[in-house]
C-alpha cells in the first residue's frame, strides 16, 4: 500500500508543480501607443494644437533637435512620439503598444513560464517606470509597464489636462494581425484578454475586439488577407479616442487650424459596429479614430460569424534603429 501511494504521489507531482507556477498579475488598461513621426514639430501641432492635448515632458535623443515627446491623454494614458530618423522612411509608423500591469516583474516571470521570450530582468525606463518589451505572434511590439510612485508619470498626476482635449480617454489601439489563432492564444489565453465583439466588412472577418482582463480598454485586431502596403498599415494601426458626441467634436475641430500636411478629417459616419465616428490623420497619415462608446440606436450589433482570413506571415514591423534606446 505504501508503494502504491508513493507511485500516485510521483504521478501527481508534475501537475501540482504546474498549478503552483507563476500567476498572471493584473492588466488594468492600455497605457500608451508609440509612433515614429517624420517631423516632430508638425506632429506636435496636430496632437497638441489640433486635438488639444499637452505634453508633460520629453527626453532628448541623439540629435539635439529631436526629442521623444509624451502627449498626455489622461493620468494613465498617453501617446509617445519618437523621431522618425530612428527608422527607415518606409518603415511602419507604429513602434509599440503598451499595457499597464500592477506587477511588471511578476508578469515577466509569468510570461516566461508560458514560453514567451522575455528580457533577463525588468528594467526601469528614463521616466521612472518599470518596463520591458515582448513580441506578439504578428511581430507587434508590446510593452509591459508598471507605474511607480516616484516616476514622472505619477509626478504629473492631475496636470497637463487642458479643457481643449477632444477626448479624455483612449478606448483602444488597433494592431495588425495576420496570425489570428496564435494571436487569440497570446492575447486571450496568456494575457487574459476577453473578446467582446467581432465584425466583418465582407466574406471574411475584419476586426476582433479583446478587452484587458481587469479594465475597460481593449485591443482591436485589424485582420488582413494579403501583405499590407505602408498606406494600409497607417490606416489599420491606429488609436481610438472615445467621446460622448462625435458631432460636437467634429464642430470643434472645424473651428481649429488643421496643420499643414494633414488630411482633412473624414465626414461623420456610422461604422459596422453601429457607432458614430470620424477619422482624423496626423501629418504622417497615422489614423486617429474618434468614436462614441455606444451604438446609434442603443442596441448591440450581433458579432460577425464570418471566418478569419487565412494565416499570413508576420508583416515587417518597425525595428529600432541600431543604437536606439527605449524610453
Amino acid at each position: 500500500m505504501k508503494i502504491y501511494f508513493q507511485l500516485v504521489a510521483a504521478l501527481l507531482l508534475p501537475t501540482l508543480v504546474a498549478q503552483d507556477g507563476p500567476k498572471r498579475p493584473r492588466i488594468t488598461g492600455i497605457a500608451h501607443a508609440a509612433f515614429y513621426v517624420s517631423d516632430m514639430a508638425k506632429a506636435r501641432a496636430f496632437y497638441e494644437g489640433f486635438l488639444g492635448y499637452q505634453s508633460p515632458f520629453s527626453i532628448p535623443r541623439k540629435n539635439p533637435l529631436e526629442h521623444l515627446v509624451w502627449i498626455k491623454i489622461n493620468d494613465r494614458q498617453s501617446i509617445e512620439l519618437f523621431p522618425g530618423s530612428e527608422v527607415s522612411p518606409e518603415a511602419d509608423r507604429l513602434y509599440h503598444i503598451a499595457v499597464e500591469t500592477d506587477d511588471a516583474e511578476g508578469m515577466r516571470l509569468y510570461l516566461q513560464s508560458k514560453g514567451v521570450v522575455v528580457p533577463p530582468k525588468t528594467g526601469i525606463g528614463k521616466i521612472g517606470n518599470k518596463n520591458y518589451f515582448v513580441k506578439d505572434p504578428n511581430g507587434n511590439t508590446v510593452e509591459i509597464v508598471e507605474y511607480l510612485p516616484e516616476s514622472w508619470t505619477r509626478r504629473e498626476q492631475g496636470k497637463f489636462l487642458p479643457e481643449t482635449r477632444v477626448a479624455s480617454r483612449m478606448s483602444h489601439v488597433g494592431v495588425m494581425v495576420g496570425q489570428f489563432e496564435a494571436s487569440m492564444s497570446f492575447y486571450g489565453e496568456i494575457l487574459g484578454f476577453v473578446e467582446t465583439w467581432r465584425g466583418g466588412a465582407g466574406k471574411t472577418l475584419s476586426w476582433v475586439n479583446l478587452r484587458v482582463p481587469e479594465g475597460e480598454d481593449y485591443v482591436e485586431f485589424m485582420l488582413y488577407s494579403k501583405a499590407p502596403t505602408k498606406d494600409v498599415m497607417l490606416t489599420k494601426h491606429h488609436i481610438c479616442l472615445e467621446v460622448p458626441d462625435v458631432a460636437k467634436v467634429r464642430a470643434i475641430l472645424q473651428g481649429r487650424k488643421l496643420p499643414i500636411g494633414c488630411k482633412e478629417p473624414e465626414a461623420m459616419k456610422t461604422g459596422v459596429n453601429g457607432k458614430r465616428q470620424i477619422n482624423t490623420y496626423d501629418p504622417d497619415g497615422t489614423r486617429v479614430e474618434i468614436m462614441e462608446p455606444g451604438t446609434v440606436n442603443g442596441k448591440p450589433i450581433p458579432p460577425s460569424q464570418a471566418p478569419p482570413p487565412a494565416p499570413l506571415p508576420p508583416y515587417q514591423a518597425s525595428p529600432l534603429a541600431t543604437g536606439a534606446t527605449k524610453n
